[in-house]
């Protein structure tokens, strides 16, 4: 498309957009004593609430209080399979079978669980080979995996690194590293979209890579669930894990999502951290203690989920239902997020580079460095200050994230305006 640096041309875009409407789906916050709608580019860190999330919560505290403990049974969306409700819009936003996906637990907590099965150290293979530039938790968690099985981290933690002077991760350097080291490495974990850059992994490639050499392979899709069109399934991806409260709107610190794939649902012999909600939930309640796998992905739960959570993913799987899926969202994504692309180049290429990769490597996200004598800590303050909710990421970089359920092509053009100003 051969966009305009122009308002007009902006609003004609919304005017255009087929799933503009779902904005009025979204609880928008405001500024100004409520006067105005603030520019909300955030939802890569906490998606805004879905108007029918509080419809839904209500109608399980109604029932608990209506119905107390048989609210577990005989009711709509009844509590004791309420998880089931989740699978099919879940499997849909990650291209797997419904028997492959589950919500439980945290994002974190999941990847614990998944590295207890898939990361098996024996003999010269016990390495484990994450980004360089990690998000915290996944580091701390690999670090924490490798002290637990009496490993060096130091030694055992591969960090694949961007060439000096860039700041992405070269598809093929992962996958040298792959090769240089497939006798030394267990476990391949890396992220779908890469937290600081916003880069999109080419999961496919490195899923192929890993499992030449028999290295099982997982990937954290925080930042790329509900983002990015994937399909975990037909890749062999081993395991996944994401949260739900970034682009997929079911609240801060909601239920995470888990992928495990269908190949490895009849290995009852695989070691897990088992549970109770894992167990075979056809004599899970003849209460004994022979624990028996479910032949899926649920097998890895532990509890029974809390279900005022869960409700809160339901009304998000079904406005994403409503927009028509992933991919819809996805044709809006990259013009959404190229026109901001293509504002910010037309105008400011010499106060601000953008550090995310170009479209085919990109989803919602833009990291932007600021390339003036003024500080990117000062020039995201001024943002806020005049209505502008992004994040700031140390040490240097400013995300936005223009997400296509809710934000609009005007706001691309209002946001670059009071960056002009701010800089």
């Amino acid at each position: 498309m051969d966009y305009q640096d122009s308002l007009v041309f902006a609003q004609q875009l919304d005017a255009e957009d087929p799933i503009g409407h779902m904005r009025d789906a979204f609880h928008i916050p405001k500024i100004n004593n409520g006067a105005d709608e603030e520019i909300y580019l955030c939802g890569n860190s906490l998606g805004l609430q879905p108007k029918r999330t509080s419809e839904y919560l209500n109608d399980e505290l109604d029932k608990w209080q209506r119905l107390g403990v048989k609210g577990h049974f005989d009711c709509e969306f009844p509590w004791m399979p309420y998880h089931e409700f989740l699978t099919e819009g879940s499997a849909a936003l990650v291209g797997a079978k419904t028997s492959e996906v589950v919500c439980m637990n945290s994002l974190t907590t999941n990847l614990h669980l998944m590295m207890v099965s898939f990361f098996r150290p024996e003999g010269k293979r016990c390495k484990i080979l994450i980004e360089d530039h990690a998000f915290p938790s996944d580091h701390y968690a690999v670090e924490s995996q490798l002290n637990f099985h009496g490993l060096d981290p130091a030694e055992h933690m591969v960090l694949v690194k961007p060439r000096a002077g860039e700041d992405c991760l070269r598809t093929e350097d992962i996958l040298q590293t792959i090769d240089d080291l497939a006798d030394e490495l267990a476990l391949v974990m890396l992220p779908g979209v890469q937290y600081y850059t916003g880069q999109v992994m080419d999961m496919k490639v490195i899923s192929d890579a890993a499992q030449h050499h028999n290295i099982p392979v997982g990937f954290d899709l925080a930042h790329a669930t509900g983002n990015v069109p994937m399909a975990l399934h037909d890749w062999g991806v081993d395991f996944a894990v994401w949260c739900s409260y970034k682009y997929l709107n079911s609240g801060p610190g909601s239920v995470a999502g888990c992928f495990v794939h269908e190949k490895h649902h009849d290995d009852v012999d695989l070691p897990r951290f088992a549970g109770w909600w894992g167990h075979d939930k056809s004599t899970r309640f003849k209460m004994q203690n022979q624990f028996m796998p479910m032949k899926s992905a649920e097998a890895w739960q532990l509890s029974n989920p809390p279900i005022l959570s869960l409700a809160a993913i339901r009304a998000s799987l079904d406005t994403f239902k409503e927009a028509g899926g992933i991919q819809a969202l996805r044709d809006k994504s990259k013009q959404l997020t190229g026109y901001l692309r293509f504002l910010l180049t037309e105008r400011l290429a010499k106060q601000v580079s953008i550090i995310t990769p170009d479209e085919s490597l990109s989803g919602c996200q833009l990291s932007l460095t600021i390339e003036t004598d003024k500080t990117g800590r000062s020039v995201f303050e001024a943002l806020e200050a005049a209505g502008v909710t992004g994040d700031w990421r140390e040490p240097n970089v400013i995300r936005v994230a223009p997400v296509p359920l809710y934000n609009r092509f005007e706001e691309m053009v209002r946001f670059v305006d009071i960056l002009e100003r701010s800089l």
